[in-house]
């Protein structure tokens, strides 16, 4: 896929507009939604990373671990000029780049290929310690999970080694929309508080709060944000 470095001028009020020209058979919608403010607010004001940059050693890395329903992803990369934005009517088609789970070789920008729920925390810890082990102090490692996903047992290993191994470039965005099936005494933020991390739990619809939770200062630590949004069975509010 060719990408674009020419600006875009493509803002937050163009993202339905290009989620609308994804019309392929997709079955988790509610799932795309409730990333979307998140996702905006990381690439637009927080993410060190472009079009232009996708390759650099010094790239901040982005890793969706919440593979299924990517159409805000793609989204927000065609907003951000890193996909051509004729290539979302192809969404989920056979010859599409753009599948129904993302691939790393064939979107430009995408550091993982997601889809099987639990691994993508734990593909951050290895990358925040590779960066570290090659002396790479700068780029910031997130990955975007599910509150579901954490029902996973891998995540929660991963939770408790990247708390005492001090890695302060990793940082989780857990999008919280009511779809954990096992309930965690205290929330969400607890159980990574117990294993050391900072957290910050805000309106997963609030801009300038999830820019204020994102940018939180929490040195020796990894850092932990969780947006809470509707319920995936219930009409976002706008």
């Amino acid at each position: 896929m060719t990408t674009t470095t020419t600006p875009l001028h493509r803002g937050y009020a163009d993202l339905g507009g290009l989620m609308a020209l994804m019309t392929g058979d997709e079955k988790h919608g509610p799932a795309a939604t409730s990333t979307l403010d998140a996702l905006w607010v990381l690439y637009d004001r927080v993410l060190r990373v472009s079009p232009d940059t996708v390759d650099a050693p010094d790239r901040d890395r982005f890793l969706l671990s919440k593979g299924h329903g990517p159409m805000a992803y793609y989204a927000v990369l065609a907003a951000k000029g890193f996909v051509p934005a004729d290539v979302l009517p192809g969404f989920g088609s056979y010859d599409s780049p753009l599948g129904h789970h993302p691939d790393r070789l064939l979107v430009p920008g995408a550091e993982i290929g997601s889809g099987s729920l639990g691994h993508g925390l734990p593909i951050a810890v290895g990358t925040a310690l590779g960066l570290r082990a090659q002396g790479l102090t700068d780029p910031a490692v997130w990955v975007l999970v599910g509150d579901a996903e954490l029902d996973e047992g891998s995540n929660h290993e991963a939770i408790a080694y990247a708390g005492p191994a001090g890695l302060d470039r990793l940082h989780v965005l857990v999008i919280d929309n009511s779809s954990a099936s096992h309930a965690r005494p205290g929330g969400l933020a607890a159980r990574f508080e117990a294993a050391g991390w900072s957290t910050a739990t805000v309106d997963g619809r609030d801009h300038e709060a999830l820019h204020a939770a994102y940018t939180t200062p929490h040195p020796g630590r990894p850092h932990a944000v969780i947006a809470r949004v509707e319920p995936k069975n219930a009409t976002p509010a706008r």
